[in-house]
C-alpha cells in the first residue's frame, strides 16, 4: 500500500501531463478513444478543447514544472502571457489581494462589539452603495442632527460648567497673578527700578570656572632640549623644570633637529605686522594704502624668501646669456646691477656697473647708474670719467653738481658745464637758481643770448630788470619769439604794474593781431586759463583786458549768452571773482535788455561783492529793464538792510512809477513801513493796494497785518470781506480758522476749516489744520476719520499720509503707525518727507537699512539727506553727521528745518566759530520752508523776528530724542 501510494502521484502526474500534451498537440486532429472499461460513462466536457490561455498543467497541486539536464530553467516560458485563473488559491489576482486585505482589515472581534452601535466597522462595507441606501443614510443623518439640535443647548450649558468647576480646581498661573498685575499700574518708576534683578542661580565653580593655566616658554628652552632629541609635551609641577616627562621617548632623533629661533622670531614679528596692517586698512572703511607709491614700494623690497631664489637664479641666467650676446647693450648691463642691489649684493652690482662703463662708454644711463650705486667720493670719479667720455651730456652734469655738497663746487661745476653745452635751457635755469639777483641778472643776460627761444629765460630776466629794461628785454623777446602768448600778457602785466593801465589793453589787442599774423590759433580756454592766473596775481587790468578780447572767439551768436554764463561760473569756481565780473560785464553790454543776464550779475555781485557795487548794478539794471520787479525789489531791500529807510522808499516809488499796478511792489513797500514800525502808512498802504490791485495776497497781507498788531475785529471783517472775492484761496480760510482758534472758539474754528474744505477740497493744509483741531479737543477718532476722508481726495498727498502716521503714534499705536506707513510708501514712493520719517519710526538697529533704501529711492531729496545726518548723530558720528548736515544745506538752502537742526548740532558738539559759521550762511540763504521753521517764523508773536533769531528758537526747541 505504501508502495502504491507512492506511485500514484506519477501515474496520475504522467496522464496528465500525456494529456495535456495530446489536448495541446493535438490541435486540428480528432481525439481517438481508448478502449477502456469507462467508455460507458459520459464524456467530460473539456475534452477535446483546446486548453485556457496561460493554463499549466499541475500548477493546482504546486507542480510548477522541471528541469531536464538539457534544459536549465522553468517549464512556462518567460514570455507567455498571465492568467490568474487558475492561480495558487491567495495569490490569484491583484484584486483578490486586495479584497482580502480589506476582509483583514475588518475585525469583527468580540473586543469590538458594541451593544447598541453594533462593530465599529460596517458589516456590509464591501456591498454595492445603491441609492436607496443614499436615501436612508440621509434620512438618519437627518435624525441625528434634529436629536443634536435638541440637547445642544443642555450640553453646552453642562460644559461650560464643567470647564468652570475645573479652572476653580485649577487656575492657570497668569490667573493665579491677576490681582498683582493689575496692582502694577499704580507703581511709580522709583519703585519699578528697585526692583532686584534676577540673580545668577549657578553655584560659584559654574559661575567663575577655572580656565586652564598657560605658562610661556622662552624659546631658549625648546632649542636647547630640542638639541638632546627629546619630545616634551608636559612638565612636572612638581619637580619644576629639572623633571621631564616624555611620554613619547625616542621620538626625535638627537642631533637632527634644525630649528632657527631667529626666523621664527622674525616671521612672528612679519605675522603680527601684516595683521596690524589689514586692521588699520579697514578701520571705518577708509584704504591706507598709498595708491601712488603702491608698485615704488614693491620694487624696493628686497625679497630674502627662500622661495625668490630659484627665480633670481633664472634671471641672473638670463641677463648673463644677454650680456654674452651683446655686450654693447645698455639696459642689459643695468639690469644685471639692479638685480644683484635687489638681492643684496652690492659689491657685485658695482662690478658689473662698471664692466658695463667700459662696454658701453657713450651710454648716458650706465654712467648715471654707476654714479648712483658707488659711494659718494667714488660716484665724483665716475661722473668725471663719464665727462671725459660725454662732455655734452646735460643730465651727467647736473647729476656730478647734486653729488657735490659745497655751494661754490656746485656753481663750479656748473659753469664748466655751460662751457660745454651753453645751449641747454636746463643748465641756464639750475645755474641762475644758485645765484644772487644780480649775478643771476648778469646770467640770464648771457643766458637769452645763448638760448634766445626760451621763454622762461626771456621772463625771468624781465622780472629781474628795472621797467625801462624791462620793457626792452620783452620787446626783444617778441622780436625772438613773435609766437608765444606769454610774454605779450607778461609786457600788460608790467604796464599794470607800473600804473600804465591804458596801455594794457593796448597790448593785449596787438597780442591777438600779431599772434594770428603768425599763423598762431587763437586757444580761447588757454587765454582765460591765463586770465584767472592774472586774477589770482593781482593784474586785474590785464585779466579784463584778455576776457575782453578772447570772450567771443569762436562761439556762433547764439550760443554767446550761455556759453559766457557758464564761462561766469567756473570762473567763480575757480576763484577768479574778477574774471566772472568782467565775463558778466562784457555780457551786459552785449545784451543790455536779457533780464536774466541782469539777474545773475546782481546774484553775482549779492555773494561776491561789495553793497555799493551791487547798488551801481541794480540801478543800471533797472534803467535799462524797467519792468523787472525783483531788480527793483533788490535794491530796495539792499538799502533797507544798510538802514538806508528813504533811499529804499524812494526805490520802490520809482518802482511804482514803472509797473503802476504790481502786487509784489505793493507787498514789498508795505513790509518795508512794518517793519520800521510805520504801521499806519502799512495800513494807508494796502489799502490803496485794495481798491487799485485787488488780489488774494494783498487781502491776506492786510488780514495778517491787522492780526498780529491785535486788532482780531478788524482782520476778522477783512477776512469775510476777502472771502466774498477770493474763497477758493485757502489759505483765508485757515487764516480765519486760526484766529478763531486762538479765541479758544472751536466751533466757529471748525465751521470756518469745513467751509473752506468745501471750496478747496484739494488743500492739504486745511485737512491738516482740522485734524488737528480735532486732536486737541480730545476727538481722536474724529481726527483719524478727517484724515481717512483728505486720503481719499488726495491720494497722492505726502502730507496727509504723514499727518496720519503721526497722529497713530502720538495716540501711542505704533503697530497702526507702522502699517500706515507701509501703505504711504506705496501710494507715495519717491516721497522725501515719507522716508525721512520711516527711518525714524524703526526700532534702532533697523535705521539703517531703511535709510539706505531711502537714499535708494529719493537720493538727492533733503528731507531724506536730513534724516540721514540725523541718524549719524544719534550715533554720534560727528564728522559724518557734519558732512550730511552740510550736503543738505547746499542742496536746499530754503528748508529751515535744516539749518535749525544744524545749528543745534553745532551747539553741542562744535566750536564758536562754526556755530557762527552756520548762522551766517542761514541769514544769507534767508530760508522760508520747513515744518519747524515755519511754525515759528509765522507764529502771530514772532512776526518780526530776523532770521537768526527765528534759527535760535528753533533750534532751542528741537529735543534730540530720535
Amino acid at each position: 500500500m505504501a508502495s502504491s501510494a507512492k506511485q500514484g502521484p506519477k501515474i496520475v502526474s504522467k496522464s496528465s501531463a500525456g494529456g495535456a500534451g495530446v489536448a495541446g498537440a493535438g490541435g486540428g486532429l480528432p481525439v481517438m478513444p481508448l478502449a477502456s472499461p469507462l467508455m460507458g460513462k459520459k464524456k467530460k466536457p473539456f475534452l477535446g478543447m483546446p486548453a485556457p490561455l496561460g493554463y499549466v498543467p499541475g500548477l493546482g497541486r504546486g507542480a510548477t514544472g522541471f528541469t531536464t539536464r538539457s534544459d536549465i530553467g522553468p517549464a512556462r516560458d518567460a514570455n507567455d502571457p498571465v492568467d490568474d485563473r487558475h492561480a495558487a488559491p491567495g495569490k490569484r489576482t491583484v484584486g483578490d489581494q486586495m479584497k482580502k486585505k480589506e476582509e483583514d482589515e475588518e475585525d469583527l472581534n468580540d473586543t469590538n462589539y458594541d451593544e447598541f452601535n453594533g462593530y465599529a466597522g460596517s458589516l456590509f462595507s464591501s456591498g454595492p452603495y445603491e441609492k436607496d441606501d443614499e436615501e436612508a443614510d440621509a434620512i438618519y443623518a437627518a435624525l441625528d442632527k434634529r436629536m443634536d439640535e435638541r440637547r445642544k443647548e443642555r450640553r453646552e450649558l453642562r460644559e461650560k460648567d464643567e470647564i468652570e468647576k475645573y479652572r476653580m480646581e485649577r487656575p492657570k498661573i497668569q490667573q493665579q497673578f491677576s490681582d498683582l498685575k493689575r496692582k502694577l499700574s499704580g507703581m511709580s518708576e522709583e519703585e519699578w527700578l528697585s526692583i532686584p534683578e534676577v540673580g545668577d542661580a549657578r553655584n560659584k565653580r559654574q559661575r567663575n570656572p577655572r580656565n586652564e593655566k598657560l605658562t610661556p616658554v622662552p624659546d631658549s628652552f625648546f632649542s636647547k632640549h630640542l638639541q638632546t632629541g627629546d619630545k616634551h609635551t608636559t612638565v612636572d609641577p612638581l619637580q619644576g623644570l629639572a623633571g621631564l616627562n616624555t611620554p613619547y621617548p625616542g621620538s626625535m632623533t638627537p642631533g637632527t633637529g634644525e630649528l632657527d629661533m631667529r626666523k621664527i622670531g622674525q616671521a612672528r614679528n612679519t605675522l603680527m605686522d601684516m595683521r596690524l596692517s589689514q586692521v588699520s586698512d579697514s578701520v571705518s572703511g577708509q584704504t591706507v594704502v598709498d595708491p601712488k607709491g603702491y608698485l615704488t614700494d614693491l620694487n624696493s623690497m628686497i625679497p630674502t624668501h627662500g622661495g625668490d631664489i630659484s627665480d633670481i637664479k633664472k634671471a641672473r641666467l638670463l641677463l648673463k646669456s644677454v650680456r654674452e650676446t651683446n655686450p654693447h647693450h645698455p639696459p642689459a648691463w643695468i639690469a644685471s646691477a639692479r638685480l644683484e642691489e635687489v638681492t643684496g649684493k652690492l659689491q657685485v652690482a658695482r662690478n658689473l656697473i662698471m664692466k658695463g662703463t667700459e662696454m658701453c662708454p657713450k651710454s648716458e644711463d650706465v654712467w648715471l647708474e654707476a654714479a648712483r650705486l658707488q659711494p659718494g667720493d667714488t660716484a665724483k670719479a665716475v661722473v668725471a670719467q663719464a665727462v671725459r667720455h660725454l662732455p655734452q651730456s646735460v643730465r651727467i652734469y647736473i647729476r656730478a653738481a647734486e653729488l657735490e655738497t659745497d655751494m661754490r663746487a656746485k656753481k663750479r661745476v656748473l659753469r664748466k658745464a655751460l662751457e660745454n653745452v651753453s645751449k641747454s635751457v636746463r643748465l641756464w635755469k639750475t645755474a641762475v637758481e644758485l645765484e644772487e639777483p644780480e649775478d643771476a641778472r648778469i646770467m640770464l643776460s648771457r643766458a637769452v643770448e645763448c638760448c634766445p627761444t626760451s621763454v622762461e629765460l626771456w621772463l625771468a630776466l624781465a622780472r629781474l630788470e628795472t621797467y625801462e629794461n624791462a620793457r626792452r628785454v620783452l620787446n626783444k623777446a617778441r622780436e625772438n619769439i613773435p609766437t608765444d602768448r606769454h610774454i605779450w600778457i607778461t609786457a600788460a602785466k608790467l604796464e599794470e604794474a607800473n600804473d600804465n593801465v591804458q596801455m594794457v589793453e593796448k597790448i593785449i589787442d596787438r597780442a591777438i593781431t600779431s599772434l594770428r599774423a603768425n599763423g598762431v590759433e587763437i586757444n580761447r580756454e588757454q587765454w582765460i586759463q591765463d586770465a584767472e592766473e592774472c586774477d589770482k596775481a593781482g593784474s586785474v587790468a590785464t585779466c579784463q583786458a584778455v576776457i575782453r578780447d578772447v570772450i567771443g572767439i569762436g562761439i556762433e551768436e547764439e550760443d554767446r549768452k550761455h556759453t559766457w554764463m557758464e564761462d561766469a561760473d567756473s570762473c567763480v569756481s575757480h576763484g577768479a571773482l574778477e574774471c566772472a565780473r568782467a565775463i558778466y560785464a562784457h555780457a551786459l553790454q552785449m545784451f543790455p535788455s536779457k533780464k536774466s543776464v541782469w539777474l545773475r550779475a546782481a546774484y553775482f555781485e549779492k555773494n561776491n561783492g561789495t553793497r555799493e557795487s551791487l547798488e551801481a548794478l541794480l540801478q543800471r539794471a533797472v534803467a535799462h529793464c524797467p519792468k523787472a520787479e525783483v531788480l527793483w525789489l533788490m535794491g530796495a531791500k539792499s538799502k533797507w538792510l544798510a538802514e538806508d529807510v528813504p533811499a529804499a522808499r524812494s526805490i520802490l516809488a520809482l518802482a511804482f512809477q514803472a509797473n503802476p499796478n504790481s502786487e509784489e511792489i505793493w507787498l514789498a513797500a508795505v513790509k518795508l513801513e512794518s517793519e520800521n514800525n510805520e504801521y499806519e502808512r502799512a495800513r494807508r498802504l494796502l489799502a490803496k493796494a485794495r481798491s487799485s490791485a485787488p488780489t488774494a495776497r494783498v487781502f491776506m497781507k492786510s488780514v495778517k497785518l491787522e492780526w498780529v498788531l491785535g486788532n482780531i475785529d478788524a482782520a476778522q471783517e477783512l477776512c469775510t470781506e476777502a472771502l466774498k472775492h477770493y474763497e477758493d484761496f485757502p489759505k483765508l480760510w485757515m487764516m480765519r480758522g486760526q484766529i478763531e482758534e486762538q479765541g479758544e472758539n472751536m466751533d466757529k474754528a471748525r465751521e470756518a476749516y469745513n467751509q473752506g474744505l468745501k471750496k478747496c477740497p484739494h488743500s492739504s493744509g486745511l485737512w491738516w489744520l482740522l485734524s488737528r483741531l480735532e486732536e486737541r479737543v480730545g476727538q481722536l477718532t474724529r481726527a483719524r476719520a478727517i484724515l481717512e476722508k483728505a486720503r481719499l481726495k488726495n491720494s497722492q498727498s505726502p502730507e496727509l499720509w504723514l499727518e496720519s502716521v503721526r497722529l497713530e503714534f502720538r495716540a501711542g499705536l505704533k503697530n497702526i503707525a507702522n502699517t500706515l506707513m507701509a501703505k504711504a510708501l506705496q501710494e507715495c514712493p519717491n516721497s522725501g518727507i515719507l522716508w525721512a520719517e520711516a527711518v525714524f519710526l524703526e526700532a534702532r538697529p533697523q535705521r539703517k537699512t531703511k535709510s539706505v533704501d531711502a537714499l535708494k529711492k529719493c537720493e538727492h531729496d533733503p528731507h531724506v539727506l536730513l534724516a540721514v545726518a540725523k541718524l549719524f548723530w544719534s550715533e554720534r558720528k560727528i564728522t559724518k553727521a557734519r558732512e550730511w548736515f552740510l550736503r543738505t544745506v547746499k542742496i536746499e538752502p530754503d528748508l529751515g528745518d535744516a539749518w535749525a537742526l544744524f545749528y543745534k548740532f553745532e551747539l553741542q558738539h562744535g566750536t564758536e566759530e562754526q556755530q557762527e559759521e552756520v548762522r551766517k550762511r542761514c541769514e544769507n540763504a534767508e530760508p522760508r520752508h520747513g515744518e519747524l521753521w515755519c511754525a515759528e517764523s509765522k507764529h502771530v508773536l514772532n512776526w518780526q523776528k530776523k532770521t537768526g533769531e527765528i534759527l535760535a528758537g528753533v533750534a532751542g526747541k528741537i529735543k534730540n530724542t530720535f
